[in-house]
């Protein structure tokens, strides 16, 4: 594990002590396990409502609420070196049925978060930001350079917490850095929500033998990025040397895929028919995506290391995830 990291990156999470936010979810996960793996102490603040508690590494701790709880927020970050701000409401059909919580939890959220660390005095605080800021731009690759073009809440909100990073680094000098992450997949995702992402949907369909449903005509166009990529960003943006001030960094892969190319790779691998049911595209979706990762190679030194093919391979060969031992607060 430690040797697919530069050595500043191990020698950063040595005994270092981090707190993530949405850390029982998906990417949070994989962020709390390689964390542990390096050495770091874990303490995940997460209110599970829509994380899973094996998803903490063993050890770690455990805070059950919602990054709203501003005084477990203040416990649970008190001497912690780097804070990774997953937690967040991530569908853009539930924001626009929902479009106040959404505000509420991605945004006041995010300023509870920033204002706890900037007292707490972290090291830096890296944020879940996305590529929905970049909406229906025509333009691609999406570079960040360009005026944000939300077209939900959820996108909306992303965007006002890539501000608040960055005014919290003008203003206070807390260090701080936006990914803006593509479409991420891998192990461990929730494939049971009704709002699951397109390859965990599709990879549960495929296995039940039912057609997966695509909304739309299939040939939007996405940058899929396996979940190790998004890690490996979120770690050497946690230890560059670099003075990061909130600046967006997109990170994907550069490669454009439609979703009927996705749907019949993972058929393939499977050995079953590619056969999707159609629906009508969901208010709020964008078109086509794809990253330009220009800046994540110069400021962080990122390179995508799992590629689409292998990070199916991956998901396809992921045992099932055991409960981890932790201490719940």
């Amino acid at each position: 594990m430690t040797d697919q990291f530069p050595a500043h990156v191990v020698q950063a999470f040595r005994g270092s002590r981090v707190l993530i936010t949405g850390g029982a979810g998906f990417i949070g996960g994989h962020i709390g396990r390689t964390v542990a793996a390096l050495g770091g102490h874990v303490r995940v603040l997460d209110d599970l409502s829509g994380g899973f508690a094996e998803n903490v590494p063993e050890g770690g701790e455990l805070f059950r609420v919602s990054v709203l709880d501003t005084a477990t927020l203040t416990q649970a970050i008190a001497g912690c070196d780097f804070v990774f701000h997953q937690a967040a409401m991530v569908s853009v059909p539930v924001s626009v049925e929902h479009p106040a919580e959404c505000t509420q939890v991605n945004i006041v959220g995010t300023q509870n978060v920033l204002e706890a660390a900037r007292k707490a005095r972290v090291r830096r605080v890296m944020f879940a930001a996305s590529a929905a800021a970049y909406g229906n731009n025509p333009v691609l690759p999406c570079q960040e350079d360009r005026a944000a073009d939300a077209w939900s809440p959820y996108a909306m909100s992303k965007v006002a917490g890539e501000l608040l990073c960055q005014t919290y680094s003008r203003n206070f000098g807390l260090s701080t850095a936006a990914l803006r992450y593509f479409n991420v997949f891998g192990e461990r995702q929730n494939a049971n929500s009704a709002y699951a992402a397109v390859i965990s949907a599709f990879e549960k369909a495929l296995r039940a033998g039912t057609r997966p449903r695509i909304f739309g005509d299939g040939g939007q166009t996405r940058d899929f990025v396996h979940v190790s990529n998004v890690v490996r960003a979120n770690l050497l943006a946690a230890a560059s040397p670099r003075p990061l001030c909130g600046e967006p960094i997109n990170i994907g892969t550069g490669i454009r895929t439609d979703l009927l190319s996705v749907l019949r790779h993972m058929a393939a691998a499977l050995g079953c028919p590619a056969d999707a049911e159609f629906l009508p595209a969901r208010a709020g979706d964008i078109r086509d995506s794809v990253a330009d990762i220009s800046r994540a190679r110069e400021l962080l030194g990122y390179e995508v290391t799992i590629d689409f093919a292998a990070g199916i391979r991956r998901m396809f060969a992921a045992p099932a995830g055991n409960t981890s031992a932790l201490v719940s607060r």
